[in-house]
């Protein structure tokens, strides 16, 4: 006898009627699309704040500054909250989203001016500007110097063991001058030359910033370090107050040629950062094409991080070959750029 599989029975109908299923799928839809449109309006809220002070031209209070340093990746909550708004049917959501993507993609340019000096070239000088931590990358340092032969090392938290290692480790005949603030863990820092230099008054502040005058083919460039304290909650006001002495080391030229480099603790999106270069210096590494690289931190892969140490120029330079390395042993990539001093035009 052929065997014959009964056909299922239909699904039960509630009492009214109507089908239980369908119905709580359909209260079910509109709570997850509020639920979708209330964490879209909360991500949206946030990064709208930050994005406000970054065009509003103030780095305002904590956590602002702190965010500001990673402004680009502000983009991921910013799709994420599209995506949400989109999934929850919110109008208003989705044109906010693309309002505030459209902000961030706008400010995430690089910033500054480029463009070579009118002048004929006078000089190539390579520059290399270096956080050593407390001194445990010297000896990276110290390798990275031996291969790359910078003119000039900028060198931040060089502590007096880390000065003596690089004494001992570079031969005098190679870099016989000088400029240093000695101390002890982040409080020392060290400019190194094989240009000659004269002693000139540092930046004042927390942490160590030596300053100099190099001698470039008879022309004079200023030289500073620099090295503000981060912008950690509760010394937000400190940092702001010592990128201000540093905005006016660079307005205080006359036009003289300058070099400020190291570690700002500050990037393109900070308005005290920004100030700096209002005061008529360029960003190398903007120059170069890498305004965007990370500097710090390196114990995350590219391209996540943030770029703090920049090496600064007044527009008498040219510069190119921005490189980020990796000497070991520090959370900052070393930053390696070779820029070309150009004599004044007329």
């Amino acid at each position: 006898m052929e065997h014959v599989t009964a056909p299922s029975p239909p699904p039960e109908a509630g009492a009214d009627g109507h089908d239980g299923g369908a119905e709580h799928l359909a209260v079910r839809r509109p709570q997850s699309r509020r639920v979708a449109a209330w964490i879209a309006g909360l991500l949206l809220a946030a990064v709208s704040a930050v994005l406000g002070c970054r065009v509003a031209d103030t780095d305002a209070f904590t956590p602002v500054p702190q965010i500001l340093a990673f402004l680009p990746w502000l983009l991921v909550p910013a799709v994420v909250a599209l995506l949400l708004a989109a999934l929850g049917r919110w109008r208003v959501g989705l044109v906010w989203a693309v309002a505030v993507l459209g902000g961030l993609a706008w400010f995430v340019q690089p910033y500054g001016t480029v463009g070579d000096p009118e002048g004929p070239p006078v000089a190539e000088v390579r520059v290399l500007a270096s956080n050593v931590e407390f001194g445990r990358g010297v000896r990276g340092l110290v390798e990275t110097v031996r291969e790359r032969t910078p003119d000039l090392v900028f060198a931040s938290e060089c502590d007096r063991a880390c000065d003596a290692e690089l004494r001992a480790g570079l031969p005098r005949s190679a870099y016989p001058y000088r400029a240093a603030v000695a101390g002890n863990g982040a409080d020392g820092s060290v400019i190194l030359s094989n240009l000659p230099l004269k002693p000139a008054e540092g930046v004042r502040g927390t942490l160590g910033m030596p300053g100099a005058v190099a001698d470039v083919k008879g022309i004079p460039v200023r030289l500073q370090l620099a090295h503000p304290m981060p912008p950690t909650p509760g010394d937000v006001a400190r940092w702001r107050t010592e990128l201000g002495r540093l905005r006016d080391f660079a307005a205080s030229g006359g036009g003289q040629a300058t070099i400020l480099a190291g570690d700002f603790n500050a990037t393109q999106d900070h308005a005290a950062f920004r100030r700096i270069l209002g005061a008529g210096l360029r960003d190398g590494a903007r120059i170069a094409g890498s305004a965007r690289t990370p500097s710090w931190p390196t114990a995350v892969p590219r391209p996540f991080g943030t770029q703090i140490d920049h090496v600064l120029t007044t527009k008498d330079f040219a510069a190119r070959d921005a490189r980020f390395l990796e000497i070991g042993d520090t959370d900052h990539r070393a930053l390696l750029i070779d820029l070309t001093l150009h004599r004044a035009a007329g």
